[in-house]
């Protein structure tokens, strides 16, 4: 929410960061979900043109600097990416001093285009199946120059690789938040799978954590950059590929809550396959994982909604596909 106080600070970061010939004209919320971003658009005094549109990124105040509210983190790793020729958002401005926002904060350049999220997409897409497909396929094909990322090099001391089993174990404490009994019954269920057929010799490197076309920037019909990389990390990089086919596989959904025309899974698994080089005998699992993350959070994020702690219709919708989401990844993890 943008409050006067919040306007005020960034009157201060634009003089202090771009000069007193430019000035804030114009701030707003972001329309996403992605917590405290905003938008905001500067221009220069005198003629009043316009300067340039920025996202600034900040954590919320009084919480623990670690994974997704440590917002800094991102910098060094988006600057790492651009400066290698991938599709994000360059970051001009970043800083760990709490002098300005009273927390460290990133300032990005705001890309053209708009996110396409699958379940309910902006009225600027058009809810056909040859609009669609394409801006999925696309979302498959750039993937794999992510995964190809030398982090080694070029993100050095950025984060260790995290070992998968801390990826599955962590979920328990968020699924165990449900309140519909049956939900925790299935999760243990999927939990106990997972940990049983758990995969190994995968490749390790960058993955972004959230990569589905909600978090991908389209120009029209063209892919103009990939945003959100709050959960971004280095590990097991089929985590996304997985993400991205649970999200397009339409036995986790329901008639009123559903992906808008996705490519099918063996499709968008054959496009990543073909682009990396190699065939990995993996993915099914991680598609699995994927569905039951994403239920473990809802199995949360629906009881914030509830009781009103986190007011989010959203997740209303979703309540409707967690339990479909623990079965499907079951029978993946059984057919395995």
């Amino acid at each position: 929410m943008v409050t006067e106080a919040l306007t005020e600070n960034l009157r201060k970061f634009v003089t202090r960061e771009m000069g007193a010939a430019v000035e804030l004209a114009h701030v707003s919320d972001s329309d996403g979900h992605a917590g405290l971003t905003f938008l905001f658009d500067t221009r220069y005094r005198e003629s009043g043109a316009p300067a340039g549109s920025f996202v600034l990124k900040i954590p919320p105040k009084g919480v623990a600097r670690r994974g997704n509210t440590d917002v800094y983190r991102q910098a060094p790793l988006m600057r790492a990416l651009y400066v290698d020729g991938l599709p994000v958002p360059p970051v001009p401005y970043a800083s760990e001093a709490e002098d300005l926002f009273d927390v460290p904060y990133i300032v990005m350049t705001r890309l053209p285009g708009r996110t396409f999220f699958v379940w309910d997409p902006h009225a600027g897409f058009t809810r056909t199946r040859e609009a669609t497909e394409p801006l999925w396929r696309q979302c498959v094909e750039v993937l794999p120059r992510f995964h190809q990322f030398d982090w080694r090099t070029k993100l050095a001391g950025w984060q260790d690789p995290e070992p998968l089993v801390e990826q599955v174990s962590r979920w328990r404490k968020i699924y165990l938040h449900a309140q519909e009994p049956k939900w925790i019954e299935q999760a243990e269920l999927v939990e106990s799978l997972l940990l049983k057929t758990m995969p190994s010799d995968t490749p390790i490197g960058l993955y972004h954590g959230d990569y589905q076309p909600g978090n991908i920037l389209f120009e029209g019909a063209a892919l103009s950059g990939v945003i959100d990389w709050e959960i971004s990390g280095i590990g097991d990089v089929l985590l996304d590929i997985g993400w991205l086919m649970m999200s397009a596989d339409q036995a986790n959904w329901v008639e009123a809550w559903h992906t808008i025309f996705p490519p099918s899974v063996a499709e968008i698994r054959d496009i990543y396959e073909s682009r990396m080089g190699k065939c990995y005998p993996a993915i099914p699992w991680y598609q699995a994982f994927a569905g039951y993350r994403l239920a473990s959070i809802g199995c949360l994020n629906v009881k914030l909604h509830r009781t009103g702690k986190r007011h989010d219709p959203i997740w209303e919708s979703m309540g409707l596909c967690l339990s479909n989401l623990f079965e499907r990844a079951r029978e993946i993890l059984s057919a395995s």
